[in-house]
């Protein structure tokens, strides 16, 4: 794929200033058309939320819609149905980065342990990730995500086994670092209320951040993305317009410099409300009712 002079200095969110919105919404198609490395997926239907148990044809249907704009999908859990979108991922040529979700509860965990070694052990796992940002929500101790960890890699001895957080906490936690065979790092330029304008610099210092904490291991960014609507915070501003130069900017890197991305995310869900205020529920790049944004 070759870039022209303006897509190179999107790179520095530069030819950006002073589109209208029609022509941020064509570099959105095109870009869609080529073509993402992965995508997070939003599974819950308006009215369901995590605990809620999802049906084969809710997930096929939307695997559906985004199966020609992905070469892989990202799940955060192995139970309640959520075993099925690495399965009929699979089905429709996807490939897999798949989460056992851990937290407080641990018959819970337990379950998400065992869900995540049985799917990899059928061959439904292309890459493992044993938490997502358990120590961000403190909700485990470091010893306690380790021994998850050591337990799936003794398992799964041929799988990619990885965890997933917020890029810093690599810096902090090298323990979890060094049990990682792959760095999953999660990079919000919005949620530490940067402004748009700065947002591809920003990210672009999480991840270098996220690779040298990892001393030479692979980083994949498991999570970015910017809200279409919502209140500000801080310098970040939600509204169609940044997150279509948001959306430009990172994939147009991505495909540059050859940087793993999993956009965050597939579909608006309603339910995300209740913990990251209004902007939860407009983070997919397709909206609640499955029509693509600015379509």
């Amino acid at each position: 794929m070759s870039f022209n002079a303006d897509q190179v200095l999107a790179l520095a969110g530069k030819n950006l200033q002073g589109l209208s919105i029609q022509e941020l919404t064509n570099s959105f198609h095109e870009l869609l058309r080529e073509g993402m490395h992965g995508i997070c997926f939003s599974p819950y239907l308006e009215g369901q939320q995590p605990g809620d148990t999802l049906t084969e044809e809710q997930v096929r249907r939307r695997l559906k819609i985004i199966q020609p704009h992905t070469q892989w999908v990202r799940s955060f859990s192995c139970t309640q149905g959520n075993e099925l979108i690495p399965i009929l991922a699979k089905e429709l040529g996807m490939k897999t980065l798949v989460g056992a979700w851990l937290g407080k509860d641990n018959q819970i965990n337990q379950e998400e342990i065992q869900g995540l070694i049985k799917l990899a052990n059928e061959g439904y796992v292309d890459i493992a990730a044993v938490g997502n940002e358990v120590m961000y929500r403190k909700d485990l101790s470091e010893e306690e995500l380790l021994d998850f960890m050591y337990r799936v890699k003794k398992e799964l001895p041929k799988t990619v086994v990885g965890y997933v957080d917020a890029y810093y906490e690599f810096e902090r936690k090298p323990r979890i670092t060094e049990a990682c065979d792959v760095i999953l790092a999660n990079c919000y330029p919005y949620w530490e209320g940067c402004a748009l304008d700065y947002s591809l610099l920003y990210i672009k210092d999480m991840y270098n951040r996220a690779l040298k904490a990892g001393q030479g291991k692979k980083v994949i960014i498991t999570e970015t993305g910017w809200p279409s609507q919502g209140s500000p915070l801080y310098g970040a501003v939600p509204s169609a317009e940044n997150f279509l130069k948001y959306f430009i900017n990172t994939q147009t890197w991505s495909k540059i410099d050859s940087v793993d991305i999993f956009y965050f995310s597939s579909f608006d869900e309603s339910w995300k409300v209740g913990a990251e205020g209004d902007v939860g529920a407009y983070w997919g790049i397709w909206d609640k009712n499955e029509r693509l944004k600015y379509g």
